[in-house]
């Protein structure tokens, strides 16, 4: 009986031990090849702006209807700054009517001498991508959406994107506008970003305006009497056909397609309080670009997690003061001013460490401090640097909050020395100097 019983616990530790080393297999592959189908993608902690993986991130390619996010984040602002409410109302031009009446462009059958809310026509254009009511909207900010893509290109800049431009609001081709294509550019031009810019992008929209993701996350909705749905089939949608692209914390972001693009998707999910911002570009098919955007999705959520590996008031080793000036003190101690987390695989806490760039502005020329010196007073930053061999792809921008510098900060003041100290020190230092050039006269006749 007793061998029986051992019998059947080998077998059970053996069927373990076979599970264990298959998940392991599986997370290996993921991290190592994930054989994306698609131009150009990105995946970006939503949090930190760390990058976790990338493939050809800096290719600047047509995003179509991606272009919108940027069309969202103005019009976040505009509210933001009072210029309009959700409650605002405007009429329909000719221009946005004649995009309307146009059935391949998603048109929701505006009308004219006809009032909208911008709360409807922003809902149609994130929603079901819309293209006329974008440009109402854009009309209504700017005056125009001639205007209104300045405005555009001047926030790209302003966000650090560096690969990118746009040439009108929706993503269209300007060959798609006709005549009204905006000017300043020209009728054969198209919007264009790269993956890291388009995360980029998106990454301040979520973290600007996290009420954006209330409205992209809606699956359907009611516009003017028809009901119209999101092109975001990881949204939970009714219907058989969807469901499988169903995926549990998705709530964004922004489809695109055109001939000239192909099938793009900027997304974002969140799960047990770890956000990713997500980008897949050109794939072949309208559901492959949820496929591989899948796997970005899984990557990152079964290998990351978000780790502490420097607490606030840390100090790297043999750099725990600086040398002060002219101070009661002759150094003082720095530190980080916050913790330092970031998104790592597991078991490489200790693979990271900290390079010091202390800002030579704020420096003699014999590389100290000059008192008076604040407690808590910013002198430099601390860069976090990987040591593993795997590839280290960096931060989505070199601008910002979200490039991987954290702040130097001084743990206490340094009163400024009176001017007795002061001066005979000054005297100290004098006869040093006459001491110090004498020795090397001296050094001098015997050499």
């Amino acid at each position: 009986m007793r061998n029986k019983i051992n019998k059947v616990l080998l077998l059970a530790v053996a069927s373990i031990l076979v599970f264990t080393s298959m998940l392991t297999a599986t997370t290996t592959v993921q991290a190592n090849e994930l054989d994306l189908e698609s131009e150009s993608a990105i995946l970006v902690d939503g949090e930190t702006g760390k990058v976790l993986y990338a493939k050809n991130p800096d290719v600047a390619l047509p995003p179509a209807s991606m272009t919108k996010m940027m069309t969202e984040y103005l019009v976040w602002e505009a509210i933001e700054n009072g210029d309009i409410t959700w409650d605002t109302t405007t009429e329909i031009s000719d221009y946005p009517y004649s995009i309307s009446a146009n059935n391949s462009f998603s048109g929701v059958g505006l009308r004219q001498q006809q009032e909208y809310t911008v709360k409807e026509l922003y809902e149609a254009m994130a929603i079901n991508s819309d293209n006329a009511t974008t440009i109402a909207l854009a009309e209504l900010i700017a005056g125009s959406e001639s205007e209104f893509v300045k405005m555009m290109n001047e926030k790209g800049e302003e966000m650090g994107l560096q690969e990118f431009k746009f040439v009108n609001s929706t993503g269209l081709d300007n060959e798609d506008l006709g005549d009204n294509y905006p000017e300043g550019t020209n009728p054969n031009d198209t919007n264009l970003l790269s993956a890291r810019s388009a995360a980029l992008l998106g990454y301040h929209l979520v973290n600007d305006y996290e009420e954006a993701l209330e409205i992209s996350s809606i699956p359907q909705t009611d516009f003017g009497g028809q009901t119209i749905n999101n092109w975001n089939y990881m949204l939970p949608h009714e219907g058989d056909n969807l469901a499988s692209y169903y995926y549990e914390g998705v709530d964004g972001l922004k489809t695109g397609f055109t001939d000239l693009a192909g099938y793009s998707f900027t997304g974002t999910a969140e799960r047990n309080g770890q956000r990713l911002i997500t980008v897949v570009m050109k794939t072949g098919s309208e559901t492959e670009r949820f496929e591989e955007t899948a796997k970005l999705l899984d990557y990152g959520f079964s290998n990351f997690e978000n780790t502490e590996l420097f607490s606030a008031g840390y100090q790297e080793e043999g750099h725990e003061t600086i040398p002060v000036a002219k101070g009661k003190e002759d150094q003082v101690s720095i530190s980080l001013q916050d913790s330092v987390s970031v998104p790592i695989k597991a078991d490489e806490k200790d693979l990271y460490h900290l390079e010091y760039n202390i800002d030579q502005d704020r420096l003699n020329e014999d590389g100290e401090l000059v008192a008076p010196v604040e407690a808590n007073e910013a002198i430099g930053t601390a860069k976090l640097v990987y040591d593993g061999e795997t590839e280290d792809y960096g931060y989505i921008s070199d601008a910002g909050s979200n490039t991987g510098e954290f702040t130097l900060v001084t743990d206490e003041a340094v009163e400024k020395s009176n001017w007795f100290m002061l001066t005979l020190q000054a005297i100290g230092d004098f006869f040093v100097n006459i001491f110090t050039s004498a020795v090397d006269w001296i050094k001098g006749l015997f050499s």
